[in-house]
């Protein structure tokens, strides 16, 4: 399975595959209908308290990654609902809304997905 991060806001592309929105609110001026065959599991987004601690700095990406992290341990029903929305093979684009596209919340469950694949 191949995981990538796209922001949600750019062009869908058949290179996507298969698309999840990964945030825990729905993008600012997108319909569901402009968004098209897109699954949404706002249970692995950070928790609004991480959201908001972050702030999309990048002095604090470490610091995010690892409570991000610890969130995501503490939620396998999140995680596994994650799991069940992504396609086992081919490449899977998990959608996310912020300007920043190496900082954010997608990215960082790319990583994490990476490194707890089911064996």
């Amino acid at each position: 399975m191949q995981l990538r991060a796209k922001r949600v806001y750019l062009a869908a592309d058949p290179e996507d595959g298969n698309r999840v929105l990964v945030d825990r609110l729905w993008p600012r001026g997108l319909s569901k209908e402009k968004l098209g065959d897109v699954a949404w599991v706002r249970e692995v987004a950070p928790s609004d308290a991480l959201r908001k601690w972050f702030g999309h700095e990048p002095a604090k990406w470490d610091g995010f990654r690892e409570r991000y992290f610890a969130e995501l341990a503490a939620n396998p029903e999140g995680v596994a609902a994650l799991r069940k929305a992504l396609a086992p093979k081919g490449r899977n684009t998990l959608l996310f809304g912020a300007h920043d596209e190496e900082h954010n919340n997608a990215v960082a469950l790319c990583e994490y997905l990476q490194a707890h694949r089911k064996r």
